[in-house]
């Protein structure tokens, strides 16, 4: 066993091919109809009263198995001594999904907060998705803590009522009690277990759900629950696993996407002191999905001593069909792609005839480079392969996907595959992808020990997978006062979906939808395409996925725009948005992908957009600060996962081109806002994210080879390139949730290099800035 446990798991039923089921996981915050049914049964999820016995904390496991409209409760119990346990079932990794589902349930249940423990659960499909991904805990979970609080409530209630003679309407819960309001008298829900074990659960039409003056939690600065844990070094993340017993590992995968092994020779790093054995991973068959990519792995007592023994290894590699590949010419393929028709994902009236009769036209290309994730952990997991079955503690986003990985490399099934999560020392969607699970779970299996799987720096930004590279092209008419008539979007890209279907050269609707087909300006004639572009490395979704690049390429392009029109940027992009509504982009032959919701719950409204832009140019003085040869405003406002942000970065340009960022503004409509304190840093961190992107983020390739390697080639912004202010106003709104860890990113690069124009006069059409020369 383990030096430590987080939570129980029950078994869960196997689904269909592994392919299909690591598509529904990895995109079922994405794809409505996917996520539907991965939720079915969770969202009215409620508490079970006849698991409710005195002195048992009902874990998942213990709750009763049998399938009924109402569910037993995977996400509550009580315990003797009044604690309250609630399981949280998404990943932690610095948005605070860990302390803020739990303080919904908590604060709907009237518990006491103090009296509340939180347990990270294992993954297991009776949770619903637990991919932490997308920006999606709080908008998919949100309704399922409130029903299983309210619903403990009302029994608790029901059960006070009934020992004291009452009408339920004499009772009121308050903070893990219940007070007969005539009376007063009060009795304690610990007090009250028996009896509400013998009740019957209530329908949903009888919960009462408290109003927002009632709230003691929600909307409230909260703090994280591992808050003290993380500062005092106590809290546990995957490079803290430990089992008894168990071996290091650190792997030499192939160098190029797709080698293999030819042959090697393992003799001098048998020599290292603490090596005690290498073993060979199989390369991966298409699709790669999350399997591991192959390679030696060398295994001993210490990281130290297996880190030394892999520099001894001597391999030599098939690099494959990805040996010729490199940078320059993908940048060329792409920026010439997107010259030439595509696909067509969007369509309004004719945007050809409409530029014939424009007054003016205006052309732009943009680019933007391969990315890494580089989380400040890099991936890390321990496996224990034993009886058939496999043990698993990591640093996840998606514990269900390790389970489906491990369980397809293993050749068992899915519930023979126990994962515990541990805190993410950073994710970025990286730790969404569990190859690095699959590795220890194989080398132990190998090996008939734990295992540790251990990735480097250079690992990560080499072996791993990475935000894809992309070209755009932009076409515009204007009349001849300066109304935009036409607009051609067009973006190529390696997409995401060729992790799913080999040789897959066009975007998903994920991907699609993310910028590109949702663009919600009033323009008569309008197109969008998607052009073909090949993957020769492994892509995946990171921080704000495809809005990164389309997000920079739009309101580039609008600055450029608003600069021929003699004006700015806030008025030109204020006039094109049109009056106030909700854009339906059924009329110009799109399917809406919407993050996966429906429009109905959560429709494009241009009037949430135009209203964080003006209050952006407000709180800034965008607009009223004149620029200056060495300082000035950018901005830009974007809809992303489903949530409208607008930031003004402000910029200073000393005389030897360095450029430092003073000060960024943010203004986050973010729906309904739980934990303020959370969503205020995910906009701080953002803007930090952001401006590593812009300024500095870019993966480059020669002979199929990453070059990139650590900090010192791939450089993120330290305290002294940061933002030195980042000044985030929270709009407040009774709309439905929307997402908070990803919508701050997209605005910033765009809006530093509209400042930069601003100031200088360059015009930056490629990422990152630091290739460019500003003074």
């Amino acid at each position: 066993m383990s030096t430590f446990r987080f939570g129980v798991s029950r078994q869960a039923p196997e689904s269909t091919s592994v392919t299909t089921r690591l598509a529904r996981r990895a995109y079922a915050q994405y794809d409505q109809s996917v996520q539907l049914m991965d939720r079915r049964g969770f969202v009215g999820t409620v508490l079970s009263a006849s698991a409710l016995v005195l002195g048992v904390c009902v874990r998942p496991s213990e709750a009763s198995a049998a399938p009924t409209a109402w569910q037993p409760s995977v996400y509550v119990g009580f315990e003797a001594d009044g604690t309250v346990v609630i399981m949280a079932h998404r990943s932690e990794m610095g948005t605070s999904s860990r302390t803020t589902l739990p303080m919904m349930l908590a604060d709907e249940l009237e518990a006491d907060w103090k009296k509340v423990r939180i347990e990270q659960a294992l993954g297991d499909e009776k949770y619903g998705s637990q991919n932490t991904d997308g920006s999606c805990s709080v908008r998919d979970f949100g309704e399922a803590m409130h029903k299983a609080g309210a619903t403990a409530r009302l029994l608790f209630e029901r059960a006070a009522a009934q020992k004291w003679g009452c009408q339920p309407a004499d009772v009121m819960a308050s903070q893990s009690t219940i007070v007969n309001t005539k009376t007063k008298a009060k009795l304690t829900y610990v007090e009250l277990l028996p009896l509400v074990a013998t009740l019957p659960v209530p329908k949903e039409s009888e919960l009462r759900y408290k109003t927002p003056d009632q709230y003691k939690l929600i909307g409230k600065k909260v703090p994280m629950v591992d808050e003290r844990s993380i500062l005092e070094g106590k809290a546990i993340y995957g490079m803290d696993a430990k089992m008894p017993g168990m071996l290091y590992a650190m792997v030499e995968r192939p160098p190029v996407y797709g080698g293999k092994v030819k042959s090697f020779d393992n003799s001098a790093a048998l020599q290292v002191k603490g090596v005690q054995q290498t073993v060979e991973l199989p390369g991966f068959k298409p699709p790669h999905l999350f399997q591991q990519l192959g390679g030696v792995a060398v295994l001993g007592d210490s990281t130290w001593a297996v880190m030394q023994g892999r520099k001894k290894l001597k391999i030599e590699w098939d690099n494959g069909a990805h040996a010729g590949y490199n940078s320059v010419d993908e940048k060329k393929y792409l920026l010439d792609t997107v010259l030439k028709p595509g696909k067509v994902v969007r369509n309004r009236g004719d945007v050809e005839a409409a530029f014939a009769k424009s007054a003016r036209t205006h052309e732009a290309n943009y680019y933007a480079p391969l990315l890494a994730h580089a989380p400040m952990e890099p991936p890390v997991a321990v496996a224990e392969f034993k009886n058939g079955k496999v043990e698993t503690w990591c640093s996840t986003q998606d514990p269900q996907a390790v389970q489906e990985s491990v369980a397809a490399a293993l050749g068992i099934k899915k519930t023979d595959v126990a994962c515990h999560v541990t805190l993410l020392g950073g994710g970025f969607g990286r730790k969404g992808q569990p190859d690095y699970a699959v590795e220890a779970a194989l080398l132990s299996k190998a090996v008939g020990k734990p295992v540790k799987v251990v990735w480097t720096r250079e690992d990560d930004l080499r072996s791993g997978f990475f935000h894809t590279v992309s070209g755009m092209h932009m076409k515009a008419g204007l009349d001849a006062d300066g109304k935009l008539n036409s607009w051609l979007f067009r973006s190529a890209f390696p997409p995401i979906a060729s992790t799913f279907v080999p040789g897959e050269q066009y975007g998903m609707d994920v991907e699609t939808g993310m910028g590109l087909n949702e663009l919600p300006y009033d323009v008569p004639n309008l197109r969008s395409e998607n052009c073909p572009a090949p993957n020769h490395v492994r892509i995946s979704w990171l921080r704000s996925v495809a809005h990164v690049y389309h997000a920079f390429a739009i309101h580039s392009f609008l600055d450029e725009l608003a600069v021929m029109n003699n004006t700015d940027y806030v008025s030109f992009v204020l006039k094109t948005l049109g009056p106030d509504r909700h854009i339906d982009l059924t009329k110009d032959g799109t399917k809406p992908w919407n993050n996966g919701m429906p429009v109905e719950k959560f429709p494009i409204d241009t009037g949430r957009l135009r209203r964080v832009l003006e209050m952006a140019a407000e709180k800034s003085g965008y607009g009223k600060k004149k620029a200056t040869k060495n300082r000035a405003l950018g901005i830009a406002a974007h809809r992303s996962f489903l949530s409208y942000i607008a930031s003004v970065v402000e910029i200073e340009i000393d005389d030897k081109g360095k450029l430092t960022i003073p000060n960024v503004w943010t203004v986050a409509d973010v729906g309904k806002v739980i934990n303020p304190d959370r969503v205020v840093a995910q906009m701080e961190g953002s803007a930090v994210f952001g401006t590593s992107v812009a300024m500095m983020g870019e993966i480059t390739a020669m002979n199929g080879r990453i070059r990139e390697s650590n900090f010192h080639n791939y450089p993120v912004a330290r305290m002294s390139e940061s933002p030195r202010n980042v000044h985030v106003h929270l709009v407040p709104s009774r709309e439905l949730s929307a997402g908070a860890g990803e919508p701050g990113v997209p605005v910033i690069a765009p809006a530093i290099t509209n400042a930069i124009f601003a100031a200088t006069g360059k015009r930056i059409r490629e990422l990152p800035v630091r290739r460019t020369k500003l003074v």
